[in-house]
């Protein structure tokens, strides 16, 4: 925005958003204050600087990551309401502008302005927030490229203080795309770019994972890893040195935190996270295990008007640059400068002028002689130090240090006078702490000086520990953290009655136990509360029955009559299930009730009476038809026997 362009309050952009107060003034755009005035609410202006207007390959970027940023709907991000070009003011001077959501209080970089480093329970409350709102971005196919302090917004309005939300998704990289790049300039904020950023250019993923891993060392530390007189040499820092543990800057802090940070601050992209998710879900896991609290964001107290950000969407002076042209169709590869050091100084000995007088004028003709002499001999030395130099003296041969530990093999470069940088991956075979290979490999010829990149091992992947509760993708992100395959069988999850249904129980195999790269660990997922066994109710009366199957959680009904010769009528035969069958509580179990009939005694009694006792009770006579004086002497079955229903009872009768 250039400073004629300030006066815009007032302003009624494309004939719906009144610009109100500036808000904030960064090297690319302004930021202002405004209204909707067909919704009537209030929003955030950004409008771009004109000069890139007439860039057609801007303007079309621009579009399309405006785009891209609208479909963002997640509560840690800015959300995109409208994009446009205003001409209010002609053809000539047209206006691109971004309206978005406004959030009312201040930035991360107004809360570490006033309270230097932070809370543990903060700092990670805030970078899980950060995290999130990367994760979704990345998983839209989105890269931030511009991941810095006052990148995040602190409003007000949260359940629980202040409400975190990350802005600018991808305008930066529109601008790294026009045409008004120049060839002496890096695009994005110095403190935080990775080092592929500053070497190629390039964004992804694991580029916004490292600025998000300085983001979280500047909390924790009270300052960025790197500083220095100038941004190029920040810059050359990031891709030359690796971030140092943020515990060499504030003592108290945790190893699993300095681990975490130096993880998704390697140089190397392929050895951080793979991109936010999987940062988000490390760094949530070290804070459970750490027992620290999520707790309410301060929303920090904003200046009213801010003359410049401080380092807000910035370009950084390069030193001789070279200028590198993206291929056709455009990409993050833009026109971009790449920094080159001189290998001279630009400086020269001052020359005495002509006329000056000359101190310690040699008196004697011999002194010259000698002087003479001397100068040969050293250009004669010089000339044959420089054959032997430039045929192979500035070279050596990389020396093996394959199967030595890290200190081997640093002191082992060193004399050879090679600078070694480490990196580390697992590997099945190589113990853990070991070296691997190095690059370049062992007997290749390398400058003095050059670096050697030295590769150790990790040793065989661990199991992670899943706590019981993690949902399926929190352990399918830990078990690939550790370059494990997830797997799911359901045939291998179990009941649990403290885990609730379709949360993880455990893995297999045991956590703590060593695969292989790329092994199978199975998921077990729990199938709920274990199923109930069914008490035995056999013997009991009907109504017995029922109350014990209610009472263990089921539902009785009847089944039907069956006759048993061991239990009395009106009595449980079996249920079904069968006793002791584990079903899940809730579940019908039908009852099966005795019909038997017991065989009264009929004996003494006289033929019409013995065939009326039997027919009562549901039984027939084999002869019982005699009156007079005849009486059974014999019943066959015997008085007291269980039989079915209909059974004839064979009597004998006198006379």
């Amino acid at each position: 925005m250039t400073p004629t362009e300030t006066g815009l309050t007032g302003t009624l952009l494309d004939r719906r958003y009144r610009v109100d107060g500036l808000l904030a003034r960064g090297g690319m755009s302004s930021v202002y204050r405004g209204v909707d005035t067909r919704l009537d609410r209030p929003v955030a202006i950004k409008i771009m600087d004109s000069r890139f207007a007439d860039d057609r390959t801007f303007v079309d970027r621009f579009e399309r990551e405006a785009r891209s940023a609208a479909r963002l709907h997640h509560p840690h991000v800015v959300a995109v309401h409208d994009q446009g070009f205003d001409t209010s003011a002609g053809p000539e001077d047209r206006r691109a502008f971004l309206v978005m959501e406004l959030v009312d209080g201040g930035t991360l970089r107004d809360l570490l302005d006033q309270h230097g480093a932070l809370d543990l329970p903060l700092a990670l409350t805030i970078a899980e927030h950060v995290l999130s709102a990367l994760a979704a971005a990345h998983a839209a196919g989105l890269v931030h490229r511009d991941v810095k302090p006052e990148n995040v917004l602190i409003g007000k309005g949260g359940n629980a203080g202040g409400v975190v939300k990350v802005g600018d998704f991808g305008l930066v990289r529109a601008v790294a795309s026009a045409g008004t790049t120049s060839t002496s300039v890096i695009l994005g904020t110095v403190a935080y770019l990775s080092p592929e950023q500053v070497t190629d250019g390039s964004a992804s993923e694991r580029g916004d994972v490292y600025s998000a891993g300085i983001l979280l060392y500047e909390m924790l530390a009270g300052r960025v890893p790197y500083t220095a007189d100038t941004a190029l040499s920040v810059a050359y820092r990031h891709v030359n040195d690796d971030v140092p543990a943020p515990s060499q800057a504030r003592a108290d802090l945790p190893p699993a935190l300095d681990d975490l940070v130096l993880r998704a601050t390697r140089r190397d992209p392929g050895a951080r996270p793979q991109d936010a998710g999987v940062f988000l879900a490390e760094l949530t896991e070290v804070r459970k295990q750490l027992g620290i609290p999520v707790v309410p964001v301060p929303v920090p107290a904003s200046p009213r008007e801010q003359e410049e950000v401080p380092d807000t969407e910035k370009t950084l002076p390069a030193f001789r640059a070279v200028t590198v042209q993206a291929p056709a169709g455009g990409g993050p590869r833009g026109t971009q400068a790449l920094p080159r050091m001189a290998h001279q100084a630009d400086t020269q000995q001052p020359v005495p002028p002509p006329g000056a007088p000359e101190e310690g004028r040699p008196r004697r003709r011999g002194v010259w002689v000698t002087l003479w002499v001397l100068v040969g001999l050293l250009v004669a030395g010089g000339i044959g130090a420089g054959v032997w130099w430039f045929t192979g003296g500035r070279y050596v041969d990389v020396p093996k240090v394959a199967g030595m530990d890290q200190a081997r093999a640093e002191q082992v470069l060193r004399q050879a006078e090679l600078t070694p940088r480490f990196t580390e991956e697992r590997h099945n075979t190589v113990p853990s702490g070991t070296v691997i290979r190095s690059d370049p490999e062992q007997g290749s010829r390398a400058l003095l000086g050059d670096e050697v990149t030295v590769v150790l091992s990790l040793g065989r992947p661990v199991v992670p520990d899943i706590p019981p509760g993690s949902s399926v993708r929190q352990a399918e992100q830990a078990i690939k953290a550790v370059q494990l395959e997830p797997k799911r069988d359901q045939a291998a999850d179990q009941y649990s009655a403290e885990v609730p249904e379709g949360a993880v129980v455990t893995v297999s195999p045991q956590p703590g136990s060593q695969a292989n790269i790329g092994d199978a660990v199975t998921i077990v997922v729990s199938k709920g509360p274990p199923p109930t066994p069914v008490p035995s109710v056999a013997g009991m009366s009907r109504d017995q029955a029922f109350q014990t199957l209610t009472a263990a959680g089921f539902q009785p009904y009847d089944a039907g009559e069956e006759f048993s010769g061991d239990v009395p009528a009106g009595h449980v035969t079996r249920t079904d299930p069968a006793g002791g069958a584990t079903i899940e509580a809730g579940n019908r179990v039908g009852v099966y009730v005795s019909n038997a009939v017991e065989v009264p005694s009929v004996l003494g009694r006289s033929g019409e009476e013995a065939v009326q006792i039997l027919s009562q009770a549901g039984l027939a006579a084999s002869d019982g038809g005699r009156g007079g004086f005849s009486f059974v002497i014999g019943q066959d079955p015997a008085p007291g026997t269980l039989v079915p229903k209909g059974t004839t009872i064979n009597l004998t009768i006198v006379p």
